[in-house]
């Protein structure tokens, strides 16, 4: 009887803890508000401030371009600040930006503010292709989340890959090139269609189409990227934690 009791408990016990384990990834899970925030604040805040500004305010081109980069500005800031600290690529972007409206409130160019856009996706660009020359892969660190996915075995297996332990080191490493070489090319393409697009097309097209570029831009790498690189890198990645599971299973039964 005593036996059953305490198996019940501990049922009871465990069945308490799973509900609160769910309600607590409930709780961490982020909503799609969650994951759109960033494109709405980078992207529809500063796009539909500037239409509000020069149509319904009647303020100039320059002004409504400079008053609708104030958001995008401060949200880098207080994300430094929240964060407390140091964000290398935040960083830059920063840097980049604030010098590139200064510039642009001395020259009192509209057409220019709408090229700096471009300065950050080339200076990200050329940072990214420094990096592959120097073999240290810059995009490598966002794209192992996504591959990994928390796993532990493709986590050692990623490891072993890039260290050159594995038979197949050479091919992955090739591979995480190819994956930063892609983002590279692809964001400096993007600064040079921003800057021609700036003074060849009108400023209030100019305006919208600078983010039809962007958003292409991005997904147009992703889709190259992932079938360049992505998927044969979750390939090798597979097949190295297949074989150290064969490994182990044969030194187990070697030692049995």
């Amino acid at each position: 009887m005593t036996k059953n009791t305490g198996n019940t408990a501990g049922t009871a016990t465990t069945g308490r803890t799973e509900k609160q384990g769910e309600q607590q990834n409930e709780q961490q899970a982020p909503s799609v508000l969650d994951n759109f925030r960033p494109l709405i604040v980078d992207v529809a805040v500063p796009l539909g401030s500037y239409y509000l500004f020069k149509n319904a305010f009647g303020m100039s081109t320059f002004a409504a371009l400079a008053w609708s980069s104030v958001v995008p500005a401060v949200r880098t800031v207080w994300s430094l600040v929240k964060e407390r600290r140091t964000n290398a690529l935040a960083g830059l972007i920063l840097f980049v930006n604030v010098v590139s409206l200064l510039l642009s409130f001395v020259a009192g160019d509209p057409r220019l503010m709408l090229a700096k856009d471009g300065a950050v996706s080339s200076t990200v660009g050329i940072g990214i292709l420094v990096s592959v020359v120097l073999g240290r892969p810059m995009m490598s660190e966002g794209m192992k989340p996504f591959v990994l996915k928390g796993d532990p075995a493709k986590a050692a297996a990623w490891h072993r890959l890039t260290s050159g332990a594995s038979v197949r080191s050479v091919a992955f490493r090739r591979k995480e090139m190819a994956f930063s070489l892609v983002w590279g090319v692809a964001l400096l393409a993007e600064c040079v269609m921003r800057v021609v697009g700036a003074y060849t097309v009108p400023i209030d097209t100019m305006v919208w189409l600078g983010t039809v570029l962007t958003v292409g831009t991005l997904a147009l790498a992703f889709v190259v990227s992932g079938g360049l690189a992505v998927e044969p890198m979750e390939k090798m990645l597979a097949a190295e934690v297949e074989a150290a599971a064969e490994a182990e299973k044969a030194a187990v039964t070697v030692a049995a």
